[in-house]
């Protein structure tokens, strides 16, 4: 008899439980999407739309609960409490959705695609400074050269 048991347990322990949904949250809202298990994506997900409610309210004590959902990932968390929720301002519920796979090879397991319903815009990271480093070094190469040569010519005097 499984009287007001909340949850599933997906045959894992409580903490290697808590470490599967913090996993799974953060790769849903780093990636926007994740492929996995119907019973996972079903398991996590309540999870992640508590969390979207959370950071939508944007009060410290929903982001200390969301950072302890997340294992302390603040980059998730800031993620989270930036574009998604500014992507689901409108919004009262239904922030995900389960789509279905083909079965998967291995093991004939339900496999399925767990997605936001909305599009996410994320802030796009600057890529100029690495080119800029390359510009750089280029530029030192040759002065090391001439650097060498001279050193070379002095000894040899």
């Amino acid at each position: 008899m499984n009287k007001k048991v909340f949850g599933r347990k997906l045959s894992r322990s409580r903490p290697a439980r808590e470490a599967l949904f913090a996993s799974l949250a953060q790769a849903l809202i780093k990636n926007g999407k994740i492929e996995t298990t119907r019973a996972k994506a079903k398991a996590v997900a309540p999870s992640v739309e508590k969390m979207v409610t959370l950071a939508k309210k944007a009060e410290i004590s929903g982001r200390r609960r969301v950072l302890s959902m997340l294992d302390g990932s603040k980059e998730s968390m800031e993620m989270l409490f930036g574009a998604i929720s500014k992507a689901f301002a409108s919004k009262g519920s239904g922030y995900t959705r389960i789509i279905s796979l083909p079965r998967r090879r291995g093991d004939n397991a339900e496999m399925v695609r767990l997605e936001w319903t909305e599009k996410v815009e994320f802030e796009a990271k600057k890529k100029e400074e690495k080119p800029a480093k390359k510009a750089a070094k280029k530029e030192e190469k040759p002065v090391k050269k001439a650097v060498k040569k001279a050193v070379k010519k002095e000894v040899k005097k």
